[in-house]
């Protein structure tokens, strides 16, 4: 099982910039896409920014420019860096990793998700 923590979220300026963290730990093999989504009152989750194993990056139209996400593997952590917030940003901020677990003689891949993070951009 592997779980993942969130954290970095909060209240913020239009204008402003936040740094989100998402952590993974458990029986982990490899991780390959880290990424995060975002789900907004009343609205479907949706893709914010994507990397993969290689390190290549996928944005949301409307995060390109803004948004830069980023990954350490030695820490299984990937980094969601906000800057130029708007009121529409906000919204609960989910990150998923796909990769996995088990050990060179048997594993399996998995896929899980943060338990989430709000962001909320208001003056």
């Amino acid at each position: 099982q592997v779980q993942l923590a969130e954290s970095g979220g909060g209240l913020v300026q239009p204008g402003g910039s936040l740094r989100l963290s998402c952590a993974a730990s458990g029986n982990i093999f490899s991780i390959n896409t880290m990424g995060w989504y975002r789900q907004a009152p009343g609205k479907q989750r949706e893709l914010v920014a994507v990397i993969t194993g290689g390190s290549s990056t996928n944005y949301a139209d409307s995060v390109k420019g803004r948004f830069t996400i980023s990954r350490d593997n030695a820490k299984n952590t990937v980094y969601l860096q906000m800057n130029s917030l708007k009121p529409e940003d906000t919204a609960v901020y989910y990150c998923n990793v796909r990769g996995t677990v088990g050990d060179y003689v048997f594993r399996r891949d998995f896929g899980s998700w943060g338990q989430g993070t709000q962001v909320f951009v208001s003056s």
